[in-house]
């Protein structure tokens, strides 16, 4: 069972660390699409997406695919990333009892 517990501790690390990675490159690349054309939003639109509709959107018409991927991939990745260190953190006080 302790054996089990660690294996899947240290497997959640390594999906964790892998899916930053991933996520990381596919959203610095949507980014420096973003700032390349000068496309400017702060952190209340991106995870408010009626905001980034009614104030974003219209300004930068011709990037709407642009933010709304930016913003779909950030979401996206804090929901993965706050999954997997609760799961790592319930692991590891599951391993802390039966040690």
């Amino acid at each position: 069972m302790f054996t089990l517990l660690i294996s899947l501790v240290i497997g959640l690390f390594i999906a964790m660390l892998f899916l930053n990675l991933y996520f990381r490159a596919k959203v610095l690349k949507t980014y420096q699409q973003l700032v390349k054309n000068r496309v400017e939003f702060g952190a209340a639109h991106v995870f408010n997406k009626q905001k980034m509709a009614e104030e974003v959107i219209p300004k930068y018409p011709h990037m709407q695919k642009q933010i709304e991927t930016f913003a779909s991939h950030m979401q996206y990745s804090i929901k993965m990333a706050t999954v997997l260190i609760t799961l790592i953190t319930l692991f590891g006080g599951i391993l802390m009892y039966y040690r």
